[in-house]
């Protein structure tokens, strides 16, 4: 056929050489039938004996191409089928039609694609083909002849149906399709899923179904996959108890439906268990404990973890009354049941919070965490309910906490210092420091009363660095350089989670040119043995630069000679209940004679609490104590006027 176009001829022969070099087919047609093609497309039909301006031509095929990819069939003169995909081009003068040839040549299987079978169903002749991966995949020989009978005889009964409604309705639809059906390899033993999708192709002419094509793809092991990541999704991977998000979605559920309680469970002590067990253990614990509360709750509540050493349990319809005493139960049935880990047994102790199912899901699990901690507080191994009580202690608790960071923020914290007296030379040893609240608000609080909030919170972390840096600033005044002056800090026990603390307080001293050992800290016994690891970290990194680690309230906590071994500090402060009536009393004079007795080979300082009359100090001094601190000895005063005068003796 004659190539015609209304161009120049020079540009018009580049157009021609362009199109012709190219492997594509073309056919450029318009309402008078084709008006050009390429030698790619003369070179698709003459090998079967057709042409494009001939009767046996198929240019009537490329009336019904479209914009999107269309699949051609085209019966040519010699009797052979060929499959063409087709797409359209709309030009000024008409359409412009690309032709991939797409059948394969010598009747050979279709294109293999790596980990993927590709099979092709000639739905006019009933004849199908595929990649020489489905035969792989069902177990089958390679040369074996895979007829529908022979699939259906591998399809699973229960999927039978299901997939020939899905072809079924492909056929009548002309739609793309998928399903995931199961099949049985051929010797049975094993079960394969199996990912099917294909695509019809129609008669470009009377939209009639030609073809099926599609691909078939083993996802057995991502289903697998997909099942354990619905689970993880569902289940906490720790204990497998439901996971934070199942727990809140059926919470809500509850909330919308018919209400209910949630009780939210909390480990008594897990710390300990870690410091003294490992954290192996501890986990180990925790997967016991859940399967002990899940069998103690039953199948008919939800039991769940939200986190830490945290659980739930969602009571759908239950009272607060009901929940409240069958937490009691669990609590006392978790304490008189040891729990198997490490290669031992180890007593639990759990606390309850228990609360009613209110409309928003945080202000539910908040009340039961209200509960929780009022369980703690007092006690813990007890279940307690939320009352309006506790939601208004809950809010004087977080005024208190705006307070302190109010405080801290417009300079309204200051710092007393109370002077440690060294009993041999009557002479001022160093000060510890004492918070002060001066905010000049309303009650006026103590530091027994806004400590223990602030330590169950990140902000004693602040508050901690603070007074550490306050000390170092007082002891890199030109006062406290001539006098020689030393401070000593207390750490409480959350500010041992900060593991930089070490480091940033060495930081401090270097930046304000300060020696380490007029700097010291000091833990609480209770706090040491609760974050053994932490202190003992804080001790060496503390110890080794220079600075003084005091253990506080020594004798307060049951095996207190027992950490003696495990921590390294440099001074130890017996407990005010040991010495109160160390002059009357001969059990505490022989406790805190021991404490003397075993501090010295260690060389450690000895430091008596609460000294408080005159006669404390003969005794204390007969007994070998190195030091006291008490009112007796010194009150507390403000450190700024401590800076700006003399350090004080003790009275005569």
């Amino acid at each position: 056929m004659a190539h015609r176009f209304d161009l120049p001829l020079d540009l018009m022969g580049r157009v021609v050489a362009a199109a012709d070099a190219t492997t594509t087919a073309m056919v450029l047609v318009d309402g008078g039938g084709v008006r050009w093609h390429n030698a790619a497309a003369t070179r698709l039909v003459e090998p079967y004996g057709g042409r494009w301006d001939g009767p046996d031509g198929p240019v009537e095929l490329l009336a019904g191409v479209r914009d999107e990819p269309v699949c051609l069939r085209w019966p040519t003169p010699d009797g052979s089928v060929r499959w063409w995909r087709a797409t359209r081009q709309d030009l000024a003068d008409g359409r412009l039609i690309q032709l991939v040839d797409e059948t394969e040549h010598d009747g050979g299987p279709i294109t293999a694609v790596p980990g993927t079978a590709t099979w092709d169903w000639d739905v006019v002749a009933d004849r199908a083909r595929w990649s020489p991966e489905l035969p792989a995949m069902l177990g089958l020989p390679a040369d074996v002849v895979i007829d529908r009978q022979l699939l259906a005889a591998l399809v699973h009964p229960d999927d039978m149906e299901g997939l020939e409604r899905t072809l079924t309705d492909a056929l009548r639809s002309g739609e793309s399709w998928g399903r995931t059906v199961r099949f049985f390899r051929s010797d049975r033993a094993d079960l394969r899923t199996v990912e099917l999708r294909g695509s019809v192709v129609l008669d470009a002419a009377t939209a009639r179904p030609l073809r099926l094509l599609g691909t078939a793809r083993d996802v057995t092991e991502m289903q697998a996959t997909r099942t354990a990541l619905a689970f993880l999704a569902a289940n906490d991977p720790h204990t497998g108890v439901a996971s934070r998000h199942r727990v809140l979605t059926e919470l809500a559920e509850c909330a919308a439906g018919a209400g209910g309680t949630v009780v939210v469970i909390d480990v008594d002590k897990l710390t300990e268990i870690n410091e003294v067990h490992g954290v192996t253990t501890g986990d180990e614990v925790l997967r016991e404990l859940a399967g002990l509360l899940l069998r103690e709750a039953g199948g008919e509540v939800l039991l769940g973890r939200i986190g830490g050493d945290r659980f739930t349990v969602v009571l759908p319809e239950h009272s607060v009354a009901e929940a409240l005493a069958a937490s009691a139960r669990l609590c006392a049935m978790v304490a008189r049941t040891p729990i198997p880990a490490g290669g031992g047994l180890i007593k639990v102790a759990v606390s309850a919070g228990v609360a009613e199912i209110v409309r928003d899901v945080d202000t539910t699990l908040f009340h039961a965490g209200l509960a929780l901690d009022e369980a703690k507080r007092t006690g813990g191994g007890r279940a307690v309910s939320y009352t309006e009580d506790l939601q208004r202690t809950a809010g004087r608790r977080v005024n208190l906490l705006r307070r302190v960071a109010a405080a801290l923020d417009d300079g309204a914290m200051a710092l007393h210092a109370q002077p440690i007296i060294d009993l041999r030379t009557r002479r001022v040893s160093r000060y510890e420091l004492l918070l002060r609240l001066c905010d000049g608000k309303e009650p006026p609080l103590g530091p027994a009363e806004f400590l223990p909030p602030v330590e169950r919170t990140d902000l004693v972390h602040r508050l901690d660095r603070w007074v550490v840096g306050e000390a170092v600033r007082a002891l890199a005044t030109p006062r406290a350089r001539a006098t020689g002056l030393r401070l000593q800090a207390n750490l409480s026990g959350r500010s041992l989670e900060d593991r930089d603390l070490g480091a940033w307080i060495l930081e401090q001293l270097r930046r304000h040119d300060v020696l380490p050992d007029r700097l010291g800290v000091e833990v609480t016994e209770t706090v040491a043995i609760t974050e053994l690891t932490a202190a003992r970290d804080l001790a060496s990194t503390l110890i080794d630069a220079g600075v003084g680690f005091a253990l506080d309230d020594f004798g307060a906590g049951f095996g207190s000679f027992a950490y003696l071994k495990h921590l390294r500090f440099t001074s130890v402060k017996i407990a005010g209940d040991f010495v109160a009536q160390v002059d009357q009393s001969a059990t505490d004079r022989a406790l805190v004679g021991a404490v003397v007795a075993l501090a010295r080979p260690l060389g450690l300082v000895t430091v008596a609490e609460q000294v408080d009359r005159p006669q404390l100090v003969v005794e204390l001094r007969r007994i070998g104590v190195d030091q006291g601190q008490g009112y007796h000895l010194g009150r507390p005063a403000p450190l700024t006027a401590l800076i700006q005068g003399s350090e004080a003796e003790l009275p005569a």
